[in-house]
């Protein structure tokens, strides 16, 4: 009886061992426009201030018109969609590290690299004053404009 109850025991500490997981790693800030908020105790990699590109959304959009050159190949086959480019904006403001988060097609996973590559330094996300490095995605489009659908905002107040 003695060493039933200690085998059932020794079983249960076990299992309390075995359902113990490590802690999972911690994820990338991602960072969107519009949604940085100061707070009351920020984690220690968080900025203040988030990175733009100087001149704000609406330069970074002709930026890309600009660029962009839709592959031929991808012409050819009527592709159209986004490249999801993930890149570091360093202390200096200037892109780094870029690789493709979600592909469209190798010749514009190619293009939007290149793209991205060439891109002039944004202002640096900023914590207690410093630049920092942080993390950034960013939806490269690709298609013909007959393809591309362009939202126009609505204006609430005047």
């Amino acid at each position: 009886m003695k060493y039933h109850l200690l085998f059932i025991l020794l079983l249960a500490t076990c299992a309390a061992s075995a359902q113990t997981t490590p802690a999972a790693p911690q994820q990338t800030t991602v960072l969107r426009p519009g949604r940085m908020q100061a707070q009351a105790k920020p984690a220690a990699n968080r900025p203040d201030v988030a990175p733009q590109f100087i001149g704000g959304p609406a330069a970074l959009g002709e930026y890309l018109q600009a660029n962009v050159q839709y592959p031929e190949a991808a012409r050819s086959k009527a592709l159209s969609g986004s490249v999801l480019v993930g890149f570091t904006i360093g202390t200096d403001g200037r892109p780094s590290g870029a690789q493709v988060v979600k592909a469209l097609s190798p010749e514009c996973d190619a293009e939007a690299l290149r793209v991205i590559g060439a891109m002039p330094a944004w202002k640096p996300a900023l914590r207690k004053g410093q630049p920092v490095p942080v993390p950034v995605q960013l939806p490269v489009p690709f298609g013909n404009s007959s393809n591309l659908k362009v939202e126009k905002s609505k204006v609430k107040f005047e």
